[in-house]
């Protein structure tokens, strides 16, 4: 990671990979950070027991699981959120439909008038997000693909209502070959199992497509990277983030940070209102609107539970048949679409989707309770009686894919909520949202009596999302969170301007102007159906309005992209540990380590650091003489700042010969120092393991004789130090990197400990 960027950008989503992918594109130096892990085909979870691994569950301060698990669940009083986190963003873990919004969602006089009068330029960026995403509808019939189940009693379902049926276009590849910007791609295999992650490779995701793109034209991406806030420091922005993956919290480190000319937060409704939120505490001005208009775009989930015919609803990872094609199709297919014979908050889409097969286990008896709790039947008779009960006693003892279970339909529904939500910073400055009685609005009725009738066209028993109830106080839960940092004329209508730049101050029409946010929080009110084509669109005209502003040109050309392109990207097994160690440090002082400890800790001149050593190829690192590794991290040294430094370009050297004194073996660490105040510092540093009377092999490993030097001076010397309960701590921290399995985690790991061990040994013994 370099200190330093023209621009960074904060969630890889769509508002985030299409940033980094056309900014890359007009050659300006792009890094994007993402919170969340890089998850290859073959490594999603496949049944439940992973799938809890990766579940995160957020309630105000409360937080369970991984920080940054796959599955993200923000739990609120009202409303709660699903969310993705990933590099990939939410698109890992949606049903990837691409639809457009109505119209007239953008004749509503709330967006921005400069928006509104462009709307050329928004539907020119959705033919430009279609030629990345490639979305096209189930090709049922064709290439081997059957008609789905699911799809069959849609259209059953349609006919009766006498509503619109189609086909929907989803972003799924049906045909196998390398994408246009390079990455093969296998065909879809039908196995439903979209919404936990596509372990074929099949889904066009932006980890897909996007993603690489922006690789392709040298952006850097780094994972596992949460940013906190931003802080406008000495003309530029200075991002602060927490690195997940290197255990930090142990030594309680302060936040790692780099700097940009420009900074686009795209880390979803949630995570830009949240970061943004956060920077207002650390001072940054910003529009009172902040928080304010969150919509979940009238999300609704519900089932048709124990159908007269049968659906094929729940994924299965491997083909049940044997068939290369399964029976179960990807999660979303087709739609009854309402919307263009009702007003606009009328109107709504009803789709059919499948059930991830890593929860399949749990449906037999959830599905089983909630028909009790909130369902409704359908249909009366004494036949139709006895065959649903057979069909549920199938269902308990031979599983989820016969009887009832065989037999449910899921129906997601998406419409147009008043979008009245709100969020605010909690204890653990985390986004709290509130929207009291949300689900109790008339729409959610509507809908609720609408999936009546598409249920009683199938025979089975309604019900609904068991929250959505009295007894749960009609809570809902969304997957399409929307709002926050809406868009808006002046600073008093919205907390970004029509290009998505944030407003400076709380009202007029300044902005910030290399500051923006580009996702769904900037969407000023619900769009009544999958909003990921919408929120693609929008984010093109604005970054293609920033690429304009920044006197560059774009090309969206897909170049020839070599056949090799991807495979030196084949990782190594290798270890990574943090490290902390203090000590004190005297400026002026350039012949005695000694004594620029004593007479600095005589005069209150501390010195720390929290460092993450990261070797990326085990075997190359025992085999090479210099055993290097990587280093990164941050120094404390009230002396040079007041504030943490920075260090970058590190590099650590474990057990080198010194070629001054035989037999003794130097560790050696290295690094750039960057400071608040933007003033570069060098700093060195050894531990000299060297067999002297006695033992002292604890001192020569946990003593660090440090040089600080200030544009090639020396300005400074000390000695730094490991206490015992941070060794303790630092053992903890040592991690496998670049494997599968935890065999081979556990082999990397024994492979830097026998290295260790051995050097030790042949020192001391």
């Amino acid at each position: 990671m370099k200190p330093h960027y023209e621009v960074v950008v904060v969630g890889s989503g769509y508002g985030g990979s299409i940033a980094a992918s056309r900014l890359s594109r007009a050659g300006m130096g792009v890094c994007l950070l993402e919170k969340g892990k890089e998850f290859t085909p073959g490594t999603f979870p496949n049944n439940i027991k992973e799938a809890k691994k990766e579940m995160q569950f957020n309630k105000k301060s409360l937080q369970i699981g991984k920080q940054n698990g796959l599955y993200d669940f923000v739990l609120g009083d009202d409303i709660s959120v699903f969310k993705g986190c990933g590099l990939g963003g939410t698109s890992l873990v949606n049903a990837n439909v691409s639809i457009e919004a109505d119209p007239r969602v953008f004749e509503d006089k709330i967006w921005p008038e400069e928006l509104r009068n462009d709307i050329g330029a928004i539907n020119e960026g959705i033919e430009r997000a279609r030629k990345m995403l490639r979305p096209n509808p189930y090709p049922e019939g064709r290439d081997g693909y059957p008609e789905l189940a699911k799809t069959r009693a849609m259209r059953i379902s349609a006919k009766a209502l006498k509503r619109e049926f189609r086909m929907l276009d989803i972003n799924v590849n049906f045909s196998s070959g390398k994408n246009n910007v390079g990455v093969y791609q296998p065909r879809c295999k039908s196995c439903g199992d979209c919404v936990t992650g596509c372990n074929l490779g099949a889904k066009n995701t932006t980890h897909m497509t996007y993603l690489p793109d922006s690789f392709n034209h040298g952006a850097e991406i780094f994972v596992e990277t949460g940013v906190h806030h931003v802080e406008k420091v000495n003309g530029h922005w200075k991002i602060f983030f927490t690195a997940y993956s290197t255990d930090r919290d142990k030594f309680d480190a302060p936040l790692m940070s780099i700097t940009a000319d420009n900074v686009i937060l795209s880390a979803g409704a949630l995570g830009s209102t949240e970061i943004l939120m956060r920077s207002k505490k650390y001072g940054l001005e910003v529009s009172e609107m902040l928080g304010k208009r969150f919509s979940g775009n009238g999300d609704f989930l519900a089932f048709g539970y124990n159908n007269d015919m049968p659906i094929n609803g729940i994924g299965r990872p491997n083909s049940f048949s044997g068939a290369e094609i399964d029976e179960i199709g990807p999660c979303i297919t087709s739609v009854i679409d309402t919307r263009k014979e009702s007003s606009l908050e009328d109107g709504m889409t009803i789709e059919e989707g499948s059930i991830p097969s890593p929860i399949k286990d749990l449906m037999t008896p959830a599905l089983f309770a909630f028909s009790r709790l909130t369902g409704r039947d359908t249909d009366r008779g004494f036949k139709d009686f006895i065959r649903e009960k057979w069909r549920e006693v199938t269902s308990f003892f031979r599983g989820p894919y016969w009887g009832s279970v065989k037999h449910t339909q899921v129906y997601l529904v998406m419409a147009n909520d008043d979008g009245m939500g709100s969020m605010h910073l909690g204890k653990s400055d985390e986004a709290v949202i509130e929207w009291k009685d949300v689900g109790r609005q008339k729409i959610f009725e509507k809908i609720s009596e609408q999936l009546h009738e598409v249920s009683r066209a199938l025979g089975g028993r309604y019900v609904r999302n068991p929250t959505w109830s009295k007894l749960m106080n009609f809570d809902l839960m969304t997957v399409h969170p929307l709002g926050g940092c809406v868009m808006g004329d002046t600073a008093k209508q919205g907390v970004v301007n029509h290009k998505g730049q944030v407003y400076n101050g709380t009202e007029g029409s300044k902005v910030y102007k290399s500051l923006y946010v580009m996702d769904g929080a900037v969407f000023s009110r619900s769009v009544g159906t999958n909003p990921l084509l919408t929120i693609s669109g929008i984010s093109e005209r604005n970054i293609a309005l920033m690429i304009e502003d920044n006197h560059r040109e774009v090309s969206y050309e897909f170049p020839q992209i070599p056949d090799d392109q991807f495979d030196d990207l084949d990782l190594k097994p290798g270890v990574q540990f943090t490290e902390t160690m203090t000590g004190y440090f005297l400026m002026g002082e350039t012949d005695d380590y000694d004594k620029g400890y004593s007479l600095g800790k005589e005069s209150d001149s501390p010195f720390e650091f929290t460092l993450t050593i990261q070797v990326d190829d085990i075997e190359d690192f025992i085999i090479d003489k210099q055993h290097e590794a990587a280093m990164i991290g941050t120094m404390t040294a009230p002396a040079l700042s007041s504030k943490p430094l920075m260090a970058f370009n590190g590099i650590f050297n474990l057990f080198v010969d010194d070629a001054n004194r035989e037999g003794c073996k130097k560790m050696l660490y290295k690094a750039d120092l960057i400071s608040e105040e933007e003033k570069a510092y060098r700093f060195e540093g050894y531990k000299e393991i060297f067999d002297d009377k006695g033992f002292d092999v604890w001192q020569d490993t946990t003593t660090l004789f440090i040089d600080v030097y200030e544009a090639e001076k020396l300005i400074g010397k000390g000695k730094l130090k490991i206490k015992v309960m941070d060794f303790k701590k630092q053992l903890t921290t040592m991690t496998a990197l670049n494997t599968n399995t935890k065999a081979e985690g556990l082999k990397a790991q024994a492979k830097f400990g026998k290295f260790f061990a051995g050097n030790v040994y042949d020192s001391y013994c």
